[in-house]
C-alpha cells in the first residue's frame, strides 16, 4: 500500500474533510465523495487514516510534564446550574502570580490536542484555563466524530455563557493576575471574537480561523490579532464586513492571512497543519498575549 504524503491529496479532499468537520455533510455521504479520490493505488481507508486527527504521536507537552502544574477543575455553569469540566495548567516554577489565558476547543470538545495547545500557553507562562463545552453532555466523548455531534446538541450561545464564566473563573483564580486575554480555533474563534464583543475588561483575543460578529462591533475594547487560512473561503468570506467595522470604531487590530493553507493549519495532528505557518502563528499569539497581558 502507498505511503500517502500531503502532496499526494487533492486539495478538494480537504475541503471535504472540512464539510465534514463541520457537519455540512453526513458521514455516509462524506465517505462516498472521498472515495472518488481513492484512485492510483491509495484506498479510501488509507485516506481517512491520514486525514484524521492523530491524538498519540502528535502531543508537543504530556499531561504529567514537570513543568507545569495541571489539573482538572469545575466551574458553575450560568445555565441549568450544572459545572463546566476545564484544564487548569501553569508554569511549576512560577513566581508570584501571572495573566491567564482562556482556551477555546474547536467544534468538537476538549480533546487531546486543545489540552496541549493550552499546555504550550501555560508554557509560555501563562496560567491557562481550557473548558470542556460538553461537559453537560458528559464531555468530550474520546474521539472527534462524537464530539461534534453531541456539540452540534447545544445551543452555541449557551456555549459561549459557558466560556464568559469560565473567563470569570480564571480571573479568581489566586495564581492569576485578573488581566486574562482569550484564545480560539474554528468554534473556539467566533467564541474568542463574541467574548471580544461581550467583555468588557478582556485584555486580549486572538481568534484564529473564527467566524465573526455582525452586531455590537462597537462594544469591543480589547485589542485583537486575527488568524486566517488563505484557502479558507467558508470563514474568509466574512472578514471585509467585519475588517470594516473595526475600522470604523476605531478598534485596535492585527490581521494576518496566511498564504495557501487550510482552515485548522495549526492543528498540528492533521495533513491540514502547516509547521511554517503555525509557528509564526503561535509566536505571534506569544508575544502579543505578551504585550498587553504582562
Amino acid at each position: 500500500m502507498k505511503k500517502l504524503q500531503k502532496e499526494d491529496i487533492k486539495q478538494e479532499v480537504f475541503d471535504l474533510y472540512d464539510d465534514y468537520a463541520h457537519n455540512r455533510v453526513n458521514r455516509r455521504l462524506f465517505l462516498d465523495k472521498l472515495s472518488t479520490y481513492a484512485v492510483g493505488g491509495i484506498t479510501v481507508g488509507s485516506l481517512l487514516s491520514f486525514i484524521s486527527p492523530d491524538y498519540v504521536k502528535k502531543i508537543q507537552i504530556k499531561q504529567e510534564d514537570p513543568r507545569l502544574i495541571t489539573e482538572y477543575i469545575t466551574y458553575k455553569s450560568p445555565k441549568g446550574g450544572g459545572e463546566i469540566k476545564a484544564l487548569l495548567s501553569k508554569p511549576a516554577d512560577a513566581k508570584g502570580k501571572l495573566p491567564g489565558i482562556v482556551v477555546v476547543h474547536e467544534n468538537r470538545g476538549l480533546n487531546p490536542h486543545i489540552e496541549d495547545v493550552a499546555r504550550r500557553a501555560a508554557l509560555a507562562g501563562f496560567v491557562s484555563l481550557a473548558p470542556d463545552a460538553l461537559t453537560p453532555l458528559g464531555g468530550y466523548p474520546g474521539n472527534d466524530d462524537d464530539g461534534r455531534e453531541l456539540q452540534s446538541k447545544r445551543d452555541r450561545d449557551e456555549m459561549l455563557e459557558d466560556f464568559i464564566a469560565g473567563y470569570e473563573y480564571l480571573k479568581k483564580v489566586p495564581d492569576c493576575t485578573g488581566k486574562i486575554g482569550v484564545v480560539g480555533f474554528c468554534f473556539g474563534g467566533w467564541i474568542s471574537n463574541m467574548m471580544a464583543v461581550r467583555i468588557s475588561d478582556l485584555a486580549a483575543a486572538v481568534p484564529f480561523y473564527g467566524g465573526q460578529p455582525t452586531e455590537d462591533i462597537d462594544k469591543i475594547n480589547a485589542p485583537l490579532l486575527l488568524q486566517y487560512a488563505g484557502l479558507d473561503e467558508r470563514v474568509n468570506v466574512g472578514w471585509p464586513a467585519y475588517e470594516e467595522a473595526l475600522k470604523k470604531y476605531d478598534i485596535e487590530y492585527t490581521a494576518y492571512t496566511y498564504p495557501n493553507v487550510n482552515h485548522g493549519f495549526h492543528n498540528d495532528t492533521t495533513p491540514r497543519y502547516d509547521r511554517e505557518a503555525a509557528e509564526l502563528a503561535w509566536q505571534r499569539t506569544i508575544d502579543f498575549f505578551k504585550k498587553n497581558l504582562m
